[in-house]
């Protein structure tokens, strides 16, 4: 892939699934990477494995519901590194007591809308913000944001997670922002809308029966893994998307159909 070695790039959320396959395929890229993550053991040990097969990698341990924590991940990583040339923020909060309790709009809680909102919407925005002048001042950059399809479903029956949904919606017109803002001071921003993605925590958790309905309905012979969504990651951060701004990417092995 062309023009990511040598970039320095922040992977938010990068501990697991597709933010550590992102760093792993970025480092793999000649990138370096700066690894984020709430689980500072685990973003160790993501920058361990990369330093070990001879790529540069730190990790940073930060909080994305914390503006103070956001703004200081960008901060580090440059102190660094000594510049910023690309972000994929890809944090959210998808712990049991908050992701599970995302249901219909008539019976959740506040305080679940407030969590996925101040996470996921933004924690998007002060990274965002936070990164913006490091990039101008390299001479533009790219940021690719994860969202999800369930952000803009097709037409019909809808029992996605509301307020993640929601959240994600927000980031993809966050995303439009950055691009026409900035687009010409050459800052790239877009969004990858994965679909169903086997990571391992997914694996334990799904049913095998569950995991046939899933498939059934792909235009695909697979669900998906994180190098899937991280390829494509890598591509947007890339040289070779240069000419791809303000958009949004569906990554779901046809589950959906873009018009």
């Amino acid at each position: 892939m062309n023009g990511l070695a040598g970039k320095v790039i922040i992977v938010a959320g990068a501990a697991t699934g597709i933010g550590l396959a992102t760093v792993r395929r970025l480092a793999a890229e000649g990138a370096r990477v700066a690894v984020g993550d709430i689980d500072a053991s685990g973003a160790e040990e993501a920058a361990r494995q990369i330093r070990d097969a001879g790529g540069e990698a730190i990790a940073i341990a930060y909080d994305q519901a914390c503006e103070t924590s956001t703004d200081s991940l960008v901060k580090q990583a440059v102190s660094h590194f000594g510049r910023l040339d690309g972000l994929h923020a890809n944090a959210a909060d998808l712990r049991q007591e908050i992701f599970g309790r995302d249901i219909d709009i008539l019976h959740m809680d506040v305080a679940i809308w407030e969590r996925t909102l101040r996470v996921n919407l933004i924690g998007y925005a002060t990274l965002i913000r936070s990164a913006l002048p490091h990039l101008l001042e390299s001479g533009g950059g790219s940021i690719v944001c994860t969202t999800t399809t369930t952000s803009s479903p097709p037409i019909g029956r809808d029992e996605a997670p509301v307020a993640y949904s929601s959240s994600k919606a927000g980031v993809n017109a966050m995303c439009r922002h950055v691009a026409s803002r900035w687009g010409q001071e050459g800052i790239r921003c877009n969004a990858v809308a994965p679909g169903v993605v086997l990571t391992e925590k997914a694996k334990e958790v799904m049913p095998p029966q569950f995991i046939d309905e899933l498939k059934a309905g792909l235009r695909s012979t697979r669900l998906g893994v994180p190098m899937d969504i991280a390829a494509t990651v890598a591509f947007l951060l890339s040289d070779d998307g240069a000419w791809v701004n303000g958009q949004v990417l569906g990554v779901n092995g046809g589950a959906y159909l873009t018009p």
